[in-house]
């Protein structure tokens, strides 16, 4: 149902692009824009990926430079019987994770020093999950390419205030020139949105089942969506584009589940995947525990997630 929800999405924003290009230059605009779309849209396919992760200043790790953390990847995405991903860590204080990349075989996941250090090595693993069930729902292309019309609309509509479109060719006229102007953006704005909240429910379910339990990633959800009310994320602030990418909507201020939030409502999901929970009904499906994802102490050493002995070695984003 979400998959024929998202086409029928995808096909309005289409429609909405080509028809933009048509009040602003009639048959020739409509297939102008055409034309511009399949540009952007092929551009944004190979090179997305690069683009957000160096917008977030992600440092990319291996087995090596974050053993725990990888390993812990290499594990979920063997559970989900996806390639191993590309891992990187964002240096930003507010806990948060996206996935990006065009396919599988071509996908990256990051998880901010924020969520690293905040969060117990289950509800990482949870986090993590969640990222894995984007990549393997395709939903890193489909945000990519959702976004590249909307933001195409927008900038159509840029198009018509400058040069006031093509009147002879417009059977709407001034109204025509307005709708290219307020009506589409804003109606793909709200498509682009519809989308996210839609494949962040999906991708909360399968998460929970590659992770094993619904209730690692509730009470995940529950930190992420309090600290990042708390910190500010500058560089997503910087790039609010990017902000579907994430698991919890990182632009401060966003906490309602409405026609403008990208992410469906914490408490919304954090009920879904109790009621997921409860349906389980497993032994494994078990709260999880208050023991940190890194030591408090530096007594004894270890190797942490975010490549550290203790705290004497620091990991390449340091």
């Amino acid at each position: 149902m979400n998959l024929i929800r998202t086409a029928m999405l995808l096909a309005l924003l289409t429609a909405l692009f080509m028809g933009v290009g048509f009040l602003i230059g009639g048959t020739g605009g409509m297939m102008i824009a055409l034309v511009i779309a399949a540009g952007m849209n092929l551009f944004s396919y190979w090179n997305s990926d690069k683009m957000v992760l160096r917008m977030h200043n992600a440092v990319e790790v291996d087995a090596k430079t974050a053993p725990e953390f990888y390993q812990m990847v290499s594990d979920l995405a063997q559970n989900a019987g996806l390639p191993m991903p590309r891992v990187y860590v964002i240096k930003n204080a507010q806990p948060n994770a996206f996935a990006t990349g065009r396919d599988p075989e071509n996908a990256a996941v990051a998880a901010s020093t924020g969520l690293l250090e905040s969060l117990t090595e289950e509800e990482i693993a949870a986090v993590m999950a969640h990222e894995l069930a984007h990549v393997q729902h395709r939903d890193t292309l489909t945000m990519t390419i959702t976004a590249t019309l909307a933001g195409a609309i927008s900038m159509l509509g840029n198009f018509a205030l400058f040069f006031g479109g093509n009147r002879n060719n417009n059977p709407l006229g001034f109204i025509g020139i307005l709708v290219a102007m307020i009506v589409a953006p804003f109606a793909a704005m709200l498509v682009q949105m519809t989308i996210s909240r839609t494949r962040e429910y999906a991708a909360d379910r399968r998460g929970a089942e590659i992770c094993g339990n619904p209730l690692w990633l509730a009470s995940a959800l529950r930190k992420i969506s309090a600290g990042a009310g708390r910190i500010v994320n500058e560089d997503a602030e910087r790039n609010p584009a990017t902000a579907h990418m994430f698991i919890i909507n990182p632009l401060n201020g966003q906490r309602m589940d409405s026609l403008f939030s990208t992410h469906p409502a914490t408490e919304n999901r954090i009920a879904a995947l109790e009621s997921m929970a409860g349906e389980m009904a497993a032994p494994s499906a078990r709260r999880p525990s208050d023991r940190p994802a890194r030591p408090t102490t530096t007594s004894v050493p270890r190797t942490g997630p975010w490549g550290r002995d203790g705290s004497t070695r620091k990991g390449p984003w340091s």
